[in-house]
């Protein structure tokens, strides 16, 4: 069988470009009317890889921004899979600071990475096996950093790929299927194994995993660092870097790029609620740094020793978690709460929950809420018990 040749060639023409530009902010319900015009005039192939490519940037637009995404290319699986902007700039930067000159990519995908590479000034060889995706990056690297030092791709089985003399490695394993996610770290493609051998023989870089990865499985000459984006749990990365190992656990939040790192803390006492609740972000609690994240919090305790909820009689701001006043802490009683509030009109009511069974929009639509007033309700569990606990957000810490 022949081999499929990359399609983004005719993209890049005059031609293409117009085209682009032309179909750039369509309405995908109009998009057929718009497809026949175009055919008037192109090639049907060249309008419906145009039309494709817009549709992929509308996506992208949400991970990469309007600005990039509507310079970049994409196959579908590339815009599902590479990493965000934000999250692309941070590690480099944390490359830039180990004072990386350059980064060897395995697995590029469509480059998101590289980009934030050459923005960085580290000069980037991708490797990944599909030619359209080394085509795809090259012409993104080259799309969003032109100033950047010298970014190469090549063609190639990672695994057969010769790093000798590379300074340090990402790896991004394929972690889908057709089928969904992966969650075996040896059904990573390539397996974690071969990853984190490949980065022990060059002596530095960095491997993403699944933030749900097992901590018993991150290696202990490798450091884990969760990372989240806005609240949302992105990705893990185990950083091999010999010469500043630094602590096993971290967790970091961006945009704001606040970070907390393993202490060897005890958790926190069980206690009381008390008048504020805390939700730690989730990159702390896959972390398992809740004890840190608070430790500077007076009288911090725990709902219960299984659930990350922390519980305090003193507002505190905190990067970390996101705070909430209790108003009422009740056993979990649905009659109950349905009369609260009604009682005290609440027609839009936020439903948090941990250790609770209750799914949100059961309970929303058994509650059938009318009222002008709004509430947040966090089921969870006190002294092992079911409970409801009334509340209201606390402004977030600029």
């Amino acid at each position: 069988m022949t081999e499929e040749p990359p399609r983004l060639a005719p993209l890049l023409t005059p031609e293409g470009q117009a085209l682009l530009a032309e179909v750039r902010d369509h309405d995908p319900a109009r998009e057929l009317a718009l497809a026949t015009r175009l055919r008037r005039d192109h090639d049907a192939a060249l309008v419906s890889a145009a039309l494709g490519q817009a549709r992929l940037r509308q996506r992208a637009v949400a991970k990469f921004g309007a600005r990039d995404a509507h310079r970049m290319y994409f196959t579908p699986n590339g815009v599902e899979q590479a990493t965000r902007t934000a999250v692309a700039a941070h590690r480099a930067a944390r490359f830039r600071a180990l004072g990386v000159a350059r980064v060897t990519d395995l697995c590029c995908g469509i480059g998101g990475d590289a980009v934030e590479l050459a923005r960085a000034g580290i000069a980037v060889t991708g490797v990944d096996l599909d030619p359209l995706t080394c085509e795809i990056a090259e012409a993104n690297v080259r799309a969003l950093a032109p100033d950047g030092p010298r970014a190469a791709f090549v063609r190639a089985d990672v695994t057969a790929y010769d790093t000798t003399g590379a300074e340090a490695l990402f790896v991004d394993p394929a972690r889908r299927r057709g089928a969904g996610r992966v969650f075996d770290p040896e059904a990573y493609a390539p397996p974690l194994s071969w990853a984190l051998d490949a980065v022990r023989r060059t002596g530095l870089g960095a491997i993403k995993i699944a933030p749900g990865i097992p901590h018993a499985l991150v290696p202990d000459d490798f450091t884990a660092e969760w990372v989240s984006y806005e609240g949302d749990v992105k990705e893990a990365v185990l950083w091999h870097t010999p010469g500043a190992p630094g602590p096993p656990r971290r967790a970091t939040l961006l945009p704001a790029g606040a970070a907390v790192a393993d202490r060897g803390l005890p958790d926190p006492p069980v206690r009381a609620p008390g008048r504020y609740l805390y939700e730690p972000d989730g990159a702390v609690i896959r972390a398992h740094l809740v004890a840190e994240a608070v430790a500077d919090l007076p009288d911090a305790g725990l709902l219960d020793e299984t659930i990350a909820y922390v519980t305090s009689d003193v507002r505190h701001e905190t990067p970390f978690a996101t705070g909430y006043e209790i108003t009422d802490v009740l056993p979990f009683h649905l009659k109950r709460l349905k009369a609260l509030l009604r009682e005290r009109e609440v027609g839009v009511l936020t439903v948090k929950k941990r250790g609770s069974a209750v799914e949100p929009e059961e309970l929303r639509r058994k509650l059938k809420l009318k009222g002008r007033n709004e509430a947040t309700v966090i089921l969870t569990r006190t002294a092992g018990a079911p409970a409801m606990l009334l509340a209201h957000p606390l402004p977030r810490p600029r």
